[in-house]
């Protein structure tokens, strides 16, 4: 094919382009109460009574649970919150 140039660099879509997801981590103690645990999540991580209950028994029964996705900027505040209030949470 005389005439037509093939361009060696693929062009970048959105798909492509890394995101940087991180992931907030619950891990069970056996100091705080299933309430303290949902309030927490309630308030902190903006879950529904229902997603932060689940979020609380599955780390109970699980040892851990992903309580949250999202950015290192996004995540770092929260952590940081639930870390005061007593809770064993880290970013992955």
């Amino acid at each position: 094919m005389t005439g037509s140039r093939i361009n060696p660099e693929p062009k970048q879509t959105n798909v492509d382009k890394k995101v940087d997801k991180r992931v907030l981590l619950l891990y069970n103690d056996d100091v705080n109460t299933f309430d303290f645990v949902i309030k927490s999540l309630v308030e902190v991580c903006n879950h529904n009574n229902e997603q932060a209950e689940q979020c609380a028994y599955i780390t109970h029964y699980k040892g851990k649970c992903d309580i949250k996705t999202g950015s290192m900027e996004l995540l770092k505040p929260m952590k940081n919150i639930l870390i005061d209030r007593g809770l064993s949470v880290t970013i992955e």
